[in-house]
């Protein structure tokens, strides 16, 4: 077997300024970091990809667009099942005081979590005041795959990769902490940003060396490097395939490293107003976010 090979190597979402129309494309400048260009209203222009995300067949035409909105590279509904593994970086445990787990620890998200760049991050009204509920941040590469993968070896668990993106794996302490059972804390809608891009498989041919920082109103708060997972991409695909279908279009959240805000002292969390940017190597680039509270002044959230 191989890694999956696509036409584009990077591809986003997009609505056009040439015809107020959705499409998909691949970013003219190949080193452009498109999540932060389109924070700071750059221009973006991308070359038109005929056919879907989740086709290895889908072609990159000539035809060029200019992005006037910049969405989530995967609908909820390409999407459907979002898998989240929690404490799979060392520094992370440690900084929790948690138990290195001995298996993969996973949860889900519900599709109605995810947004895209640039689209607020919503604090709801059952979740106030934040600095009782602590929401967090949590910068994390996120693979995506691309062909039904059922029982797969390490092996061959990257040849069911189609690409890679960013996700923010917003927590909301309060409620993560007082049960077992992750999933309602890290589920709220529209809570979860992905993207900026896809970037193909074959673009990152070595996962574990991809670089990963998170940044809140213009500081530093997580810098780590997916070499330091406790479990691979290879070894969470094939734990997690385990007699269990893999749909194209899962994505699997793999994690996040230290400098979470609930743990600092004092805490950190986030509030109104705060800019939130989780930024992932090797081409995926910045996913730039703002956070508001449910009840103040905000924009629909963009998907």
């Amino acid at each position: 077997m191989a890694l999956l090979k696509t036409a584009w190597t990077r591809l986003i979402r997009f609505v056009a300024v040439e015809t107020s129309l959705i499409h998909i494309g691949e970013p003219i400048d190949r080193h452009l970091d498109v999540g932060l260009a389109f924070a700071k209203n750059q221009a973006i222009k991308a070359y038109e990809i005929v056919g879907s995300a989740l086709d290895t067949n889908a072609r990159v035409t000539n035809r060029v667009l200019t992005v006037k909105h910049l969405l989530s590279p995967l609908t909820r509904e390409e999407v459907g099942v979002v898998r989240c593994l929690g404490l799979n970086y060392a520094d992370h445990a440690a900084e929790a005081n948690m138990q290195k787990p001995a298996f993969p620890i996973l949860f889900y998200k519900p599709p109605t979590a995810l947004i895209g760049p640039g689209a607020p991050i919503t604090i709801p009204k059952a979740l106030q005041p934040p600095e009782k509920h602590l929401p967090d941040y949590e910068v994390e590469l996120t693979i995506v795959i691309g062909k039904a993968a059922k029982d797969v070896s390490e092996a061959d668990a990257l040849d069911y990769v189609l690409a890679y993106t960013a996700a923010n794996d917003m927590s909301f302490r309060y409620h993560q902490t007082a049960v077992s059972q992750w999933g309602f804390s890290k589920g709220f809608d529209d809570a979860t940003p992905l993207g900026p891009v896809l970037v193909s498989a074959s673009a990152i041919p070595d996962p574990q060396q991809v670089a990963l920082k998170t940044i809140v109103n213009g500081r530093t708060l997580q810098d780590g490097n997916t070499s330091d997972q406790l479990f691979t991409v290879r070894q969470t695909i094939a734990f997690l395939s385990q007699g269990t279908t893999l749909l194209p279009g899962s994505v699997i959240m793999t994690g996040t490293p230290k400098g979470v805000g609930f743990v600092k002292k004092p805490p950190i969390y986030l509030k109104n107003g705060d800019s939130v940017t989780v930024w992932v190597g090797n081409g995926v680039g910045s996913l730039v976010n703002p956070v508001i509270e449910e009840g103040a002044p905000a924009v629909k959230a963009k998907l």
